[in-house]
């Protein structure tokens, strides 16, 4: 559970209310085909979808153009960019390739092990990939790539962090102008949605797995941290660079 949950919504957490269809962009290669597979891949195709509508109007809105990401749906093994991707790694955005790596089977994990069920769940998972992808086009992955490289393990650790919550933010942004041009949310969803970012957060996943918490070895942020800044996003719909660059300006503290 601690390798999916440090490797989910790294850069390297809606059923019928999607009614977007999946743009001709999106490279979706399903595998290994199991029982309702292909409705998890229209659901995955779909919010991906939902994704490239609302980031391609908020980019506009700020005179800037967006450019979607692929995507990848598999189970087990694939080859990316970025070397390989295993369902042991959880889903995953390359920079390299810019592409989302879903792996359907984590959807169980999420459901069953880390105790977040629900389609909204699931979508803020690939809003958070997306949010990476978004990260990787405005510069804010290279400045934390430059910054972890001169940096203690410490201090990469929390620059980690700051990117995830970051990502984290996105993925309410996104929510909070779906819901405004598309009304996706049902009864439910936005606690799903809270209920997905507490139980992937770093003091969560440590507990369950060694029993104790290492502060100095988070990487994305504690429950708390993962909740206030995605709901944050989702109640705000703040896509300013200002809002961005908070994350970098702030003192750690205070994240």
């Amino acid at each position: 559970i601690v390798l999916i949950g440090l490797v989910f919504l790294m850069g390297g957490d809606l059923g019928d209310v999607f009614n977007v269809v999946m743009q001709n962009q999106a490279n979706v290669q399903p595998q290994a085909p199991v029982e309702n597979e292909d409705e998890q891949v229209e659901f995955v195709s779909k919010v991906l979808a939902l994704t490239e509508d609302v980031w391609a109007k908020q980019f506009q809105q700020n005179g800037m153009s967006y450019e979607d990401a692929s995507l990848e749906i598999f189970r087990g093994l694939t080859q990316t960019a970025c070397g390989h991707g295993q369902a042991a790694m959880g889903p995953f955005y390359c920079p390299a390739d810019e592409t989302v790596y879903i792996d359907l089977t984590f959807y169980d994990t999420l459901r069953t092990q880390l105790g977040a069920p629900g389609d909204f769940a699931q979508a803020y998972v690939i809003a958070h990939e997306v949010g990476h992808h978004i990260q990787n086009q405005l510069g804010y992955s290279d400045l934390v790539h430059r910054a972890r490289q001169t940096q203690s393990e410490q201090e990469a650790n929390r620059m980690s962090v700051r990117l995830e919550l970051q990502a984290d933010y996105l993925a309410g942004v996104w929510a909070h102008h779906a819901e405004t041009d598309f009304q996706i949310l049902e009864q439910g969803d936005v606690e799903e949605g809270l209920t997905a970012a507490q139980q992937i957060g770093d003091d969560m996943l440590q507990k369950k797995s060694q029993g104790h918490i290492v502060p100095e070895n988070f990487t994305h942020g504690t429950s708390a941290q993962r909740v206030r800044w995605f709901r944050a996003g989702l109640e705000s719909g703040d896509f300013s660079q200002s809002a961005l660059d908070r994350f970098f300006d702030l003192d750690y503290s205070q994240l």
